[in-house]
């Protein structure tokens, strides 16, 4: 499962590292128990998809440089040939269509981080390199 350091966390929902530790110590967020403290994936995604539900102001929209949009993987419906998965780049959810087979290569998983870039009426989703 993909957990992400509270610097990380904070820099995908588009909020300070002291508001994560806040969102910790209140319960809102829970943490892996690990050293230092990671937030599950799982869990930052559902955050994420509440986040930007409940930001009605239209003119906050975070800009992407070459149409790549950085983001948490929130859902993945897949069959046994198609996905279709659902990232959350802060307030905009970008969902793309692919092969099952590619899912698994990439090995997205609802929390993990995703790349989405968009060309033209395409979605190319990429994991981004460590």
């Amino acid at each position: 499962m993909s957990a992400y350091r509270i610097s990380d966390a904070a820099r995908l929902l588009g909020v300070s590292d002291d508001t994560i530790r806040r969102w910790v110590d209140q319960g809102v967020l829970p943490t892996t128990g690990s050293t230092p403290t990671e937030i599950p994936g799982e869990a930052l995604a559902a955050r994420a998809v509440a986040q930007a539900g409940a930001a009605p102001d239209p003119t906050d929209v975070l800009s992407s440089a070459r149409n790549r949009f950085v983001g948490l993987v929130t859902r993945i419906q897949a069959d046994t040939v198609m996905a279709q998965v659902d990232i959350q780049a802060g307030p905009h959810r970008v969902v793309s269509l692919m092969s099952a087979e590619a899912v698994r290569d990439l090995g997205l998983e609802v929390g993990s981080l995703a790349v989405a870039v968009v060309k033209a009426t395409t979605v190319i989703v990429e994991t981004p390199r460590s």
